[in-house]
């Protein structure tokens, strides 16, 4: 089955991924800095950009320490590499090249990957990585961006091209319907009383399923499609508008991953918290569909559902 048949596409016809491609063409055309470094993945997408920059499109073939490896050698030399390919070949194996050719040698790429979590599940377990986040926030200084709209990863995409810190974009086959405006800070999008039972934070492709599964709780709202830097000024700020510091959040990754943000955020108040995420203590050994693996982590509405009632006594 060919990689591109996992994209989910909008109305507009544009997934996240296209949305990508289409974007660093255009930085790639008019930015003579930016650079894009392949692994194979997506090379179908950028023959033309290829054809025309041959020195800043650079496709390394499968190996993935090189990727990396590469991006940091044009970066020293003041480019703005693009790296991309599946999550599990952008993060895991070449984390090594991670820390040293770009982390320790100071200087910045954005990493945009796709099939993290189990986007790609028919692929097996190689093809998945729902542990990329917490890796990559094991390394200081770094962006981490998990929009959840196309639209989104445009907005994205241009601003970090632009500058000169580590990124890491990470794109998923699922998008909400509608794009939230870029920004790094939590969006309040539906409010709860002031006294209402607490906050709930939906990351990236998370929103819309929670919003369904909070429908009629006396809840907070609020969307992140930036985790690092966590907005902890605004969480603090929510939570005391919201009457209660007790915060549900919603992650498409590796449970718990951005527990000690909000830790730290709510470090001088009482609060209770609670991470949804894939779960720590159970490898799923079938391959299934993203939604069947959804379901088995509790990640649908209906799981989200249930976890919401439950963390707030509703």
């Amino acid at each position: 089955m060919p990689a591109q048949s996992m994209d989910i596409h909008t109305a507009s016809g544009a997934s996240m991924r296209d949305a990508f491609a289409a974007t660093a063409r255009e930085a790639i055309d008019e930015d003579p800095r930016a650079a894009l470094v392949l692994a194979v993945i997506s090379g179908d997408k950028f023959r033309e950009s290829a054809a025309r920059h041959p020195q800043r499109v650079i496709d390394v073939g499968i190996r993935e320490q090189a990727l990396v490896g590469v991006a940091g050698g044009l970066a020293l030399t003041g480019m703005r590499p693009i790296v991309h390919s599946y999550a599990p070949f952008l993060v895991e194996r070449p984390f090594e090249q991670l820390k040293i050719s770009l982390s320790h040698q100071g200087v910045g790429a954005v990493l945009v990957g796709i099939g993290g979590s189990y986007d790609a599940s028919f692929a097996g377990r190689t093809h998945q990585s729902p542990g990329d986040v917490a890796l990559v926030d094991s390394l200081p200084g770094w962006a981490v961006h998990v929009p959840g709209h196309p639209d989104e990863v445009r907005g994205l995409l241009r601003q970090e091209i632009a500058g000169e810190r580590p990124v890491y974009l990470r794109l998923s086959s699922e998008t909400n319907r509608a794009p939230v405006p870029v920004s790094e800070r939590l969006t309040v999008v539906r409010q709860g009383s002031g006294r209402s039972a607490g906050v709930v934070v939906a990351v990236g492709p998370m929103l819309d399923r929670t919003l369904e599964a909070t429908a009629g709780l006396d809840v907070t709202v609020a969307y992140a499609s930036t985790v690092r830097p966590f907005d902890r000024q605004g969480l603090n700020r929510i939570t005391a508008a919201a009457g209660s510091a007790d915060v549900l959040l919603v992650e498409p990754y590796l449970e718990g991953t951005s527990a000690h943000e909000v830790s730290a955020a709510l470090s001088d108040r009482r609060h209770r918290q609670r991470g949804l995420g894939v779960t720590r203590d159970t490898e799923l050994r079938a391959y299934g569909d993203p939604h069947e693996h959804d379901r088995a982590h509790g990640l649908d509405a209906e799981g989200i559902a249930g976890a919401a009632r439950d963390f707030f006594l509703l």
